[in-house]
């Protein structure tokens, strides 16, 4: 038939007409997705990025970062890439694995983790998750009542403030105190707590002020929360990398005087993020938890969300069991060195302190006084012109909270280059 041109010629896959307007929403920037998305470490990391000279000569030094990946100085023990072959190999590890983990991995997470206890934790309490990161997810999600709040620490991890603006959990901050090694000001933790707060945050070996807390102060933390009647989530994602003079005592050791939630995984003391194996364990000997049915929350969570790779869950065992202690030692070694050099260099740069020297984690704070710095308004404006002028990428204290103090955040992953 002759087309008598009152209409356009519609390809084999055009069906029907144009609807006059479509019916999906265009995001805008008060959704809490939009909102949460702005304030997350890769936003401010891509807008970073993106201000480097593209056509200068000078690599990119990125400093902004907890990927110990990017620098050859730090890469995995061979026995847990070996654990990875031997788990692929066995082909016993290539479908779905039950929600909350392979009974085998969750039994040698329990098993690792009670090392540093003074009771034993059973597969039961573990849940494995993609990540740190999903764990936080899965907890934030879980606490997200209407009008409940919870208590973030100024300075802290970006990633709960986005979750939870995501989640619309209210957030109430108490402050680190430089001064005393970035400990928790307990005072101001019970001025912001309500009946309506549900838990306090602590990360501990601390991202991003590179502090370990003793065992002193863990326990006035777990006291005041005792007294509150909230939970402690505890993120020790870098548990055991202290290299200073306290050793790292995991918060799960005074569940006995508050629940407490873990967070953890490979990740950092294995060199694996791209690996995604973490976990929730839930360290309430008391039962309480249990209880007031956050267990059973969690496990709903994750029945709804998706799992980490099952062959990485099936080689867990192996990777914890044979991983030599020799190894751990060089890594701490490695970072401790990065610290004594980041510190000193920090010390001899006019306007640019470190109020704490680095004993954990991989990160280390600095303050700028900006009147030693001609021309800069505000931290994100130096960590730009930084970016721009000479491709050194750090975090600007903004992102981590910090909005009365001009600070930046420098990891220690490159220094030993």
């Amino acid at each position: 038939m002759a087309n008598n041109g009152s209409s356009s010629r519609r390809g084999d896959g055009d069906v029907g007409a144009t609807p006059s307007r479509w019916h999906f929403f265009r995001p805008t920037a008060g959704t809490p997705l939009a909102a949460a998305g702005s304030m997350s470490i890769r936003s401010v990391l891509n807008r970073l990025n993106s201000s480097v000279d593209a056509s200068g000569t000078r690599p990119v030094v990125p400093l902004g970062h907890g990927d110990p990946t990017s620098s050859a100085c730090f890469r995995t023990a061979p026995e847990a890439e070996d654990a990875v072959v031997d788990a692929l190999r066995s082909r016993k590890h290539n479908g779905y694995s039950p929600t909350v983990g392979v009974p085998q991995a969750r039994s040698a997470i329990a098993e690792y983790l009670s090392r540093d206890l003074p009771y034993e934790l059973s597969p039961d309490d573990i849940y494995l998750t993609s990540g740190c990161v999903q764990a936080i997810e899965i907890m934030i999600s879980v606490l997200a009542q209407p009008g409940a709040n919870i208590l973030l620490p100024r300075p802290g991890f970006p990633m709960y403030e986005s979750r939870t603006t995501f989640s619309e959990l209210e957030v109430r901050y108490f402050d680190l105190v430089p001064e005393r090694g970035w400990e928790a000001d307990l005072e101001s933790v019970k001025a912001i707590a309500d009946e309506n707060t549900v838990a306090m945050l602590i990360i501990n070996p601390s991202n991003p002020c590179g502090s370990v807390y003793s065992h002193d102060h863990l326990a006035q933390i777990a006291e005041t929360a005792g007294e509150l009647g909230i939970l402690i989530i505890a993120d020790e994602v870098y548990d055991h990398l202290a290299f200073g003079s306290k050793p790292f005592i995991p918060m799960g050791v005074f569940g006995k005087t508050v629940p407490v939630i873990t967070l953890g995984a490979i990740s950092k003391r294995w060199l694996v993020p791209g690996w995604r194996l973490g976990w929730i364990a839930t360290c309430d000997p008391n039962g309480i938890l249990k209880e007031t049915k956050i267990d059973q929350s969690i496990q709903n969570y994750i029945n709804i969300t998706s799992d980490p790779a099952t062959f990485i869950q099936g080689a867990v065992p192996q990777i914890i069991a044979n991983t030599k202690e020799e190894y751990f030692n060089k890594i701490l070694d490695l970072l401790r060195n990065s610290a004594d050099l980041c510190y000193g260099k920090i010390k001899d740069i006019r306007g640019i302190t470190c109020p704490h020297k680095p004993e954990g984690s991989m990160f280390v704070m600095a303050k700028l006084d900006l009147s030693f710095l001609d021309g800069f308004s505000d931290d994100i404006d130096f960590c730009c012109r930084l970016a721009k002028e000479e491709s050194v990428i750090v975090l600007p204290g903004e992102v981590l909270y910090m909005l009365k103090l001009f600070c930046c955040c420098i990891n220690l992953i490159r220094w030993k280059e």
